[in-house]
């Protein structure tokens, strides 16, 4: 029943930080952008570091301590490639987050900042190849729980 729970909050994490990336994007447009939506924009964000976080903690938890053992994991060559999907996208989350935090030390300074359209642009670029990547990640999911690479 343990592995059954654990289970659930890891893909409800997952669920999670889909939302917050589909947030970001919803968020992240030039005609859009607002001092208020600057603030939501860090909100979000560290709700998607928190979950990134909560992630690896659950998600490692279950590859050590889960009903089918590291050896199901650590050697099925989907476990790595959901993995490495998942690399990428917190790579691709550094630029977004960096912005998003100078944004907000720039909106304590000056209350009516907006970000300029073209950098907005860029960073949804950048938003639109996390979640193409993000999508990723449940395909090697599938896979690896199937014993695909097993």
């Amino acid at each position: 029943m343990i592995d059954f729970f654990v289970a659930s909050v890891h893909h409800l994490i997952v669920f999670g930080i889909a939302a917050v990336l589909a947030a970001e994007l919803a968020l992240m447009r030039p005609a859009a952008m607002s001092p208020h939506t600057v603030r939501l924009l860090g909100r979000f964000d560290a709700a998607y570091g928190l979950l990134a976080l909560a992630i690896l903690f659950v998600g490692f938890g279950r590859v050590w301590h889960g009903a089918k053992g590291a050896d199901f994991y650590l050697d099925n060559p989907m476990f790595w490639a959901k993995i490495a999907a998942f690399g990428v996208v917190g790579i691709l989350s550094i630029r977004p987050t960096m912005h998003i935090a100078a944004w907000r030390k720039r909106l304590k300074l000056d209350a009516a900042f907006v970000p300029p359209q073209e950098e907005i642009g860029k960073l949804r670029r950048i938003l639109l190849a996390e979640i193409h990547v993000f999508a990723l990640i449940p395909i090697f999911a599938a896979a690896m729980a199937r014993g695909i690479g097993y």
